[in-house]
């Protein structure tokens, strides 16, 4: 397959037309590029939010990160009952791959119900193994990110719905067991938070729910944060004509590249007001890809800019 620019949109559902929350990682056994997403059922009954609930983990796979292939769902059910994984974290140590998922008991209509991580474990990311549900600050977070701060030591962010929708922080040493350390992000409610390094510097990127808030740190655990949001103004492609939202990033020889999800069809309302009902058109999603550049020590985003990704 030749390798041309990115498409626009870069990926669909071809079942519910609502992937959401991409997390992209190399797939050691098939190898090639895996993308796992929290597959909202768009085009399924309304019946308050329960299209975001209910929802499988996706699974699309890549030659090369770009062209994309839908492989089925996930089976991550570990109690009876039809249930709800949401914004999948994966990620590869000593030759075992470690998902961290959102869970929230069955199929709720409302945003009343509580919400927990779940560790599973997997040797070919096809095949998942329950580990453990997290204890961490409450019982309603979501959107974990795990990242390898210095060799054997770990840290995971997420964000804590109970205390003001901050990011909170937990650190390990075995990624099965896991200690709190608190509040970490917490100028202003968000979610999604994502962490990787470019150009020497060390990057969080979060959903603002008006473009992602970009901060930087020194440590892994004093944030300052970057004037402006990225992903912010519309873009010009084909369904990218709104904000960008809950991305992953993928660092690759110096590169690197924006993974985000789009609701093309989004009202003014929708826009400003995180969780607003949806209708079928509107809860329509999209996946795109950008690329991620240094400018004088920001960094930027310019989602029309054509690309040819080295991945």
């Amino acid at each position: 397959m030749s390798k041309l620019y990115v498409p626009a949109p870069l990926f669909r559902d071809p079942v519910y037309d609502g992937p959401t929350d991409p997390v992209v990682i190399w797939n050691h056994k098939e190898n090639c590029y895996f993308m796992f997403y929290t597959q909202r059922r768009s085009t399924a009954v309304h019946i308050g939010v329960s299209t975001i609930h209910g929802t499988a983990v996706g699974v699309a796979s890549s030659p090369d990160g770009v062209h994309w292939l839908y492989r089925g769902t996930l089976n991550l059910e570990f109690e009876p009952g039809h249930n709800t994984f949401w914004a999948p974290e994966v990620i590869f140590v000593n030759d075992i791959y470690h998902m961290y998922v959102s869970y929230v008991p069955g199929i709720p209509t409302n945003w009343n119900y509580t919400r927990h991580i779940i560790h599973y474990t997997s040797s070919d990311l096809w095949n998942w193994q329950f580990e453990s549900v997290l204890s961490l600050s409450s019982d309603r977070v979501i959107d974990a990110c795990v990242y390898e701060i210095e060799p054997g030591t770990y840290k995971l962010w997420y964000k804590d719905e109970v205390h003001q929708s901050h990011t909170y922080s937990a650190i390990s040493h075995d990624l099965y067991n896991w200690e709190v350390l608190g509040d970490e992000i917490s100028d202003c409610a968000h979610e999604g938070p994502n962490v990787f390094e470019l150009g020497g510097k060390i990057f969080m990127i979060t959903d603002a729910w008006n473009g992602l808030g970009v901060y930087t740190s020194d440590d892994f655990s004093h944030w300052v944060r970057q004037e402006g949001n990225i992903l912010r103004e519309p873009g010009a492609r084909t369904m990218d004509g709104q904000i960008g939202n809950h991305a992953d990033v993928v660092v690759k020889d110096g590169h690197a590249y924006i993974y985000y999800f789009v609701h093309p069809d989004y009202s003014k309302e929708q826009r400003s007001t995180p969780g607003y009902p949806f209708t079928e058109k509107e809860a329509r999603t999209v996946i795109q890809m950008a690329e991620l550049t240094l400018e004088n020590g920001l960094l930027c985003c310019d989602r029309d800019r054509n690309f040819i990704p080295v991945l």
